[in-house]
């Protein structure tokens, strides 16, 4: 994932304003999945959660395998989504501690990218894809 995606995204979300809400769910469930098995130090179900370009990003700048490298990265420990929204097959969920960004793929919705904050008109994000 790139800056520029997230900066499209974060674009899309200012120009939709709300209407991003419909569709939201699928991808709000996998977002609270993946805080919930960091939370749990579940290394093997946070990286089933990632998109393929996210855990090989992940495993080449870390040296490590997902599952260890993924709870080495410091995410914030998010409980309870605050909003969400859906863009076609893209969609960002929010939550007090952090900010996920996912895909849909041919498998279902993915993380592309966590522990995002905002900076200016774009995302800083610890874990993201290449």
């Amino acid at each position: 994932m790139t800056v520029r995606l997230l900066a499209v995204m974060v674009l899309a979300a200012v120009c939709c304003g709300g209407c991003g809400d419909r569709g939201a769910d699928a991808p709000r469930t996998v977002a609270m999945a993946f805080e919930d098995a960091l939370v749990s130090a579940d290394g093997a179900a946070a990286c089933g959660l990632l998109a393929p370009d996210t855990v090989k990003e992940l495993e080449q700048s870390s040296g490590s395998a997902c599952a260890e490298a993924v709870l080495e990265q410091g995410l914030p420990a998010a409980k309870a989504a605050e909003g969400a929204e859906a863009y076609g097959s893209m969609a960002q969920v929010r939550f007090a501690e952090d900010t996920v960004f996912l895909a849909e793929l041919d498998d279902g919705w993915r993380v592309l990218a966590a522990g995002c904050t905002p900076a200016a008109a774009r995302f800083d994000c610890t874990l993201q894809g290449g």
